[in-house]
Parts: structure tokens; C-alpha cells; sequence
């Protein structure tokens, strides 16, 4: 048995320290050291200081990983990434992406469609590059192709915008080698051949 000597605010008095026969023992916020009722005398079993640990480890870790999704939306291997970033306990990884998913922050269709609006409005992005994007953001196969496909996107509207942009890198070349380095641009950008040969031959006229 452990007997609790001292207990001692944080700095953000938000979380007590709690010391174990006049050493430190583990660091609880308020609400489970209120709701768990300790005090100065009481005495712990081992079993019991492990369980009252793993339930404030559990609510620190969710306190970190609700700032980390609500600051834009996530997908779910963007959150388990953090974890890992983080060295959450992997034991209760389980525990908080269920509670995650039940404050409906983990969605990974809402989370592409937001992706794909972002990139559309703000980065002039081809289809293919935002599909590689939502690739590596862990989205499955099946949830890009249904996104992508309900979004309307104007690829040629883009790839224009995106040499309007540039055109002075061009201006002063031959035709030739403008058309190449437009496509080589394009290509780079992730745009389709067809589409970028439609955009150089109107922007050479």
C-alpha cells in the first residue's frame, strides 16, 4: 500500500500533483482527482494508483488530442500520426479515437470533402495531385473516387489561371520552347496530358 503525503496544484492550475509517501507519484486533473475523492492519508493499493494513472493519462492525452482536431478538420490517420508524435499510451488509443468519432471529429469523407475545397479555392490543385494528397492523408480508395467524383472541377480553368500567373517566364521565348516549358510546368503540377495541351495551344494563340 501507498499513502498519498501531499497534494500539490500545477502551474495552470488545472491538474494536481499527487505525492506517494513523500515522493511524486502521478500528475491528475481536477475533475477525476474531485470525482475519485482523493485526499491527504488516503491510502492506494498498487492496482489502484495504476488505474487512477491510466484514467488521467487517458484524459491529459484527450485534452491534447481535442486541440490538435478541432483546430481544422482531420482524418483518422492524421490523428493516429499524433499519437504516435505525441508517445500516447498505446493503450488507450483505442479509447480516444471512439471518443473522437463520438464528438463526430473523425470523419474521413467529411474530412476529404473539406480537402478538396480547400485545395480547389486555394492552391489551384489538379485532380491527380489532390488525389495523392488525400492518398497520403490515409483516405481509402473508394472515398477519394466518390469526393472527387460529386466535386466538380474545372482543370482547364485552373491550368490557365496557373500560366497566366507565370506567363512573364515565357513571354520573351520562342513559341516552341515557351509550349514546352508551359507543359513541362503543367506536367509538373500534376495536370493531365490532354488538358495541358488544350490550355498551351490557347494560351500560344
Amino acid at each position: 500500500m501507498q499513502i498519498i503525503t501531499s497534494i500539490k496544484p500545477q502551474r495552470n492550475q488545472k491538474r494536481v500533483n499527487i505525492y506517494l509517501d513523500g515522493r511524486f507519484g502521478f500528475g491528475i486533473d481536477l475533475e477525476n482527482f474531485v470525482t475519485l475523492g482523493l485526499k491527504v492519508e488516503q491510502e492506494l493499493s498498487d492496482e489502484e494508483v495504476e488505474k487512477i494513472v491510466k484514467k488521467a493519462d487517458f484524459q491529459k492525452s484527450l485534452d491534447k488530442v481535442l486541440r490538435f482536431a478541432t483546430t481544422r478538420p482531420r482524418s483518422e490517420r492524421e490523428i493516429k500520426d499524433y499519437f504516435k508524435r505525441k508517445d500516447f499510451n498505446e493503450l488507450i488509443h483505442q479509447s480516444l479515437l471512439d471518443k473522437l468519432k463520438h464528438f463526430n471529429l473523425i470523419d474521413d469523407e467529411k474530412f476529404a470533402k473539406w480537402w478538396v475545397e480547400q485545395r480547389l479555392e486555394f492552391k489551384s490543385k489538379s485532380k491527380r495531385d489532390i488525389e495523392y494528397e488525400l492518398r497520403n492523408k490515409g483516405i481509402k480508395k473508394e472515398i477519394i473516387e466518390k469526393v472527387l467524383g460529386e466535386t466538380k472541377i474545372d482543370e482547364e480553368k485552373m491550368a490557365r489561371q496557373l500560366l497566366e500567373k507565370k506567363a512573364y517566364k515565357w513571354k520573351s521565348l520562342p513559341a516552341r520552347l515557351a509550349r514546352q516549358k508551359m507543359l513541362q510546368y503543367l506536367a509538373g503540377k500534376g495536370f493531365e496530358w490532354e488538358v495541358s495541351e488544350r490550355v498551351v495551344k490557347k494560351q500560344l494563340k
